[in-house]
């Protein structure tokens, strides 16, 4: 099966400007993720869509491949499903341009699901939610399943609520399991990838400020794999240096 995977790399952000360029231990940050794509067992190839020829032109410095794209897309979803539409590929992983820390082994086991079950359009990863100040931290998108492992809800709201909560609660529902956090690496059957950017936002997406909750409005299944990896979405100044640190000090 041929998979490839597409990091959509937009010049201009509200927090970061130019942030796939942003340097991490010498290298622009949208380096690191595609040394690391390419590092994924499952995957054939690796390219990154961009709007902008400053970051197609470091992509290309480093000995990557790169398209460019519209500058009116909403989402890094639309941007990979334009990029998509002229690739010949049967599975689409849309690996984030700010995950420099992403896993190769993450980006396997995400996509074995499809790999594995012909009727799966979608799925994505989960790890454990390591503190409680990543549990009430609306950047930090939450997520519970069934017991199958497809997912109910999406939330930046510490999800599920615990009514009574007290301490000792807390540390219980850590050792149960009860919390997870939502990697947001998705893999799609490339059909299905540009069909969902054509669906219009649907309320519960608008109101939290999650596509995935678009797939779920309209019906359709995610298979949700749990990950002992973790990783760090660069988003702030402090995410940055965090990561930044974390390179100097592994």
């Amino acid at each position: 099966m041929n998979v490839i995977a597409i990091i959509p790399a937009r010049y201009g952000s509200t927090r970061l400007d130019g942030k796939p360029l942003l340097d991490i231990a010498g290298k622009p940050m949208v380096q690191w993720v595609y040394e690391r794509a390419k590092k994924a067992k499952l995957i054939r190839d690796v390219l990154v869509a961009t709007d902008d020829k400053r970051v197609m032109s470091a992509v290309e410095r480093f000995g990557g491949k790169a398209v460019m794209t519209s500058s009116s897309h909403r989402s890094g979803t639309d941007r990979i499903a334009e990029a998509a539409g002229s690739l010949n590929a049967d599975v689409i992983v849309n690996v984030q341009g700010d995950e420099p820390l992403i896993e190769p082994e993450m980006i396997d086991e995400a996509i074995k699901p499809l790999l594995a079950e012909s009727s799966l359009l979608i799925s994505t990863l989960k790890t454990k939610i390591a503190n409680e100040e990543e549990l009430k931290d609306p950047n930090v998108v939450k997520v519970v399943t069934d017991r199958e492992g497809f997912a109910l809800y999406f939330s930046r709201y510490p999800i599920p609520y615990e009514r009574e909560r007290s301490q000792k609660s807390e540390v219980r529902s850590q050792k149960k399991n009860i919390h997870y956090k939502h990697i947001g690496l998705y893999i799609y059957r490339r059909d299905f990838l540009l069909q969902f950017a054509k669906m219009k936002p649907t309320p519960l997406e608008d109101a939290e400020k999650l596509e995935q909750l678009r797939v779920l409005e309209n019906g359709y299944k995610i298979k949700v794999v749990e990950t002992k990896y973790n990783s760090i979405g660069v988003d702030t100044k402090e995410d940055l240096e965090k990561v930044r640190k974390l390179f100097t000090n592994p």
